[in-house]
């Protein structure tokens, strides 16, 4: 650095340094000292000057300027091999349009880079970008995908709907595609162009009238009009929301709401906005989107209410969304962290922090009625927070929560499970299944006894601290501690080791061969793959054992509800997982909103343990003999199902 630049700089005259850096020709150092100053646009042109194609990039995004961006990314182009990680990082940063553009740049013909451009554009809100990417890779079906997914969270989109119904009609749906084009408003900019593949598809169909129609109303407004450019650039880098929060990705869906991962343009923080967005209560399903947003409703009363350390915090509520903003909690859940093994003294200390949130909400008569792993969240700086108080209730703490809809069962007490009246030793027991299961990795079943017990597995544990832990897992609600406090005086009396003893965690015991399931206790239809197991009587299916076949069946197995197909065993030595073999009969006809409801909650439960189906239709629903839906197993979900393509298809049946 010259010797005045460096005086400048000493002297804390930052700006000043820059510019004489530039005028001194020394590109590099002016562009790291304006970045320093917090002028990014200077910082990203001088970098452009220097050469350093990535650097600009990325401050030109920071300081917003399309053009610095576009010319960054011209100069990254004439190095092909680096622009896969230059994407990579935009991508971490959460900038999924500038990432698109970066994959783009390697080149129209390359199948791999368009993919994951239109994986970027998709991810950034631009579905119509990422629906042209997709087919021009040679994937219709994930640019229709693209579509319809854009058009469930906002069905407004005319330009969308607008793309589908052109894709759709290139591809002979015709049915589809009026469907679609005839939600084109006819005020709207993009009704010209939709009436060319909504005559043509008319035609198709044979609606001879209707095509003239629309024919007649192509003709007044001035005959075909020019395709809309597919590689037009997007008018925003990021979609914002609300007036003021920038959507980083999405995080999560469910039927019945969205959280986005978002920044807060007013004060600078990230934040995770969680959206109503349920299809279900425009009627669709009864009462059943009226109580999802009762429910939505509830959570924003609560939060509201609350104001404790230990608890997610609501920063703001959005009422046209309805939305909720909650800060963001950037270490993840306690599913999540339970995957490695715990130390017991951090797994006390996590649970006594639930307890502390617990108390703070029984304090204001709340009852939280859905302590699982899932709903603990960690910050930055790694406290824990209790999230998700949708089916708490408010100023009430008789009110009965059906098993069925509310909570989730390894973690519910056995009055819930029973339709009970929940209480607040009702939470407490939840604490006590995921301190069980962060001390012994054993998630407990419902009504089951514990297989062991935390001194089972640490070998510095001993029988004082299985007490404490089975009285909070106590099956009569009055043998657990009476509140929270309690609770937390009984855990902080012990101490608890501070280090995982990966020694002394036992391992499975191996079980005598002459009592091992095996293949050839099963007899009947072998080459169907359905066979009576003679030792239970019961029917039994076999599917290959692979490595996405075990994942899926695990997470069945792990979601645990009613409406799933019963996962029975692994057979390593024969390559097959076990299942109960599906009722005869499928659905052949429309579900019931009761079918509905329950395999709603089914298909939450699978998506909460990571899988998604992608096959929720006809042939993968069977009724069984009490006339119950049964959503049955899939061996593979396909490379694009969602969550969100998941609720679609069941939304058909």
């Amino acid at each position: 650095m010259d010797d005045e630049v460096r005086a400048l700089v000493a002297a804390q005259r930052v700006r000043e340094a820059a510019v004489l850096a530039e005028k001194k020709g020394d590109a590099a150092g002016a562009s790291e000292l304006f970045e320093r100053a917090c002028e990014f646009g200077s910082a990203a042109r001088t970098a452009l000057d220097a050469g350093d194609a990535a650097r600009a990039l990325l401050l030109a995004v920071t300081a917003r300027d399309d053009a610095l961006g576009t010319r960054a990314i011209a100069l990254a182009a004439r190095d092909p091999a680096r622009l896969p990680a230059l994407a990579a990082r935009l991508e971490s940063r959460g900038d999924f349009a500038w990432a698109a553009r970066v994959h783009e740049a390697r080149g129209a013909q390359h199948k791999e880079a368009a993919r994951a451009a239109a994986s970027a554009w998709e991810r950034a809100g631009d579905a119509v970008r990422a629906a042209n990417l997709w087919e021009g890779a040679g994937d219709p079906v994930a640019a229709a995908k693209a579509l319809e997914a854009s058009l469930r969270r906002d069905p407004s989109q005319a330009r969308a709907h607008l793309a589908l119904g052109d894709l759709l009609v290139r591809y002979g749906k015709y049915e589809a595609a009026v469907r679609a084009l005839q939600h084109v408003p006819r005020e709207s900019p993009a009704r010209r162009r939709a009436l060319t593949p909504l005559v043509r598809a008319l035609s198709a169909l044979g609606l001879g009238q209707a095509a003239d129609e629309a024919a007649a109303e192509l003709e007044a407004l001035g005959g075909p009009a020019e395709a809309e450019s597919p590689s037009a650039p997007a008018a925003e880098v990021q979609r914002r929301i609300y007036g003021r929060y920038e959507v980083v990705r999405e995080v999560a869906s469910t039927a019945t709401s969205r959280v986005l991962e978002c920044v807060d343009a007013v004060r600078g923080e990230r934040v995770a906005v969680k959206i109503f967005a349920s299809w279900e209560s425009r009627g669709t399903l009864g009462g059943t989107g009226r109580d999802a947003l009762a429910r939505f409703e509830r959570e924003v009363r609560v939060l509201g209410a609350l104001d404790h350390p230990n608890i997610v915090p609501l920063r703001d509520f959005v009422p046209e969304g309805p939305a909720m903003v909650l800060a963001w909690m950037s270490g993840g859940t306690l599913e999540t962290m339970m995957q490695s093994p715990l130390a017991p003294a951090r797994a006390v200390e996590i649970a006594e922090a639930v307890l502390r949130a617990l108390g703070e909400a029984h304090r204001l008569g709340v009852l939280h009625r859905d302590v699982k792993p899932a709903n603990v969240l960690f910050d930055d700086a790694g406290v824990t927070r209790l999230s998700d108080f949708g089916v708490a209730h408010l100023s009430d703490l008789s009110v009965t929560a059906t098993a069925a809809i509310i909570g989730t069962l390894a973690y519910m007490s056995p009055e819930q499970r029973e339709g009970k009246p929940a209480t607040v030793r009702s939470d407490i027991y939840g604490v006590g299944a995921i301190l069980f299961e962060m001390l012994t990795g054993e998630r407990l079943g419902a009504g089951e006894e514990p297989k062991t017990r935390p001194s089972g597995v640490h070998r510095d544990l001993d029988a004082r601290h299985d007490a404490v832990v089975m009285r909070l897992l106590a099956p009569a609600s009055g043998d657990r501690p009476p509140d929270t406090f309690a609770a937390r005086r009984e855990l902080s009396a012990l101490a608890w080791p501070k280090d995982v003893e990966h020694a002394a965690i036992r391992p499975r015991a191996a079980r005598p061969a002459s009592e091992r399931p095996s293949a050839a206790r099963l007899a009947g239809e072998t080459a169907g793959q359905t066979n009576q197991d003679t030792w239970t009587g019961r029917r039994i299916e076999r599917v290959a054992l692979t490595p996405e076949s075990l994942a899926r069946a695990g997470a069945f197995a792990r979601a645990g509800h009613d409406a799933l197909q019963l996962v029975l065993r692994v057979d390593r030595d024969d390559g097959v997982v076990w299942l109960e073999a599906p009722p005869d009969k499928r659905l052949d006809r429309a579900l019931t909103p009761r079918e509905m409801d329950a395999l709603l909650v089914a298909l939450d439960a699978l998506h909460a343990h990571g899988a998604v189906h992608g096959h929720v239709d006809r042939d993968h629903v069977a009724i069984d003999a009490t006339g119950a839906p049964v959503l049955l197993f899939a061996p593979a979900g396909g490379a694009t199902a969602t969550a969100d393509t998941d609720f679609s298809q069941l939304r058909r049946l």
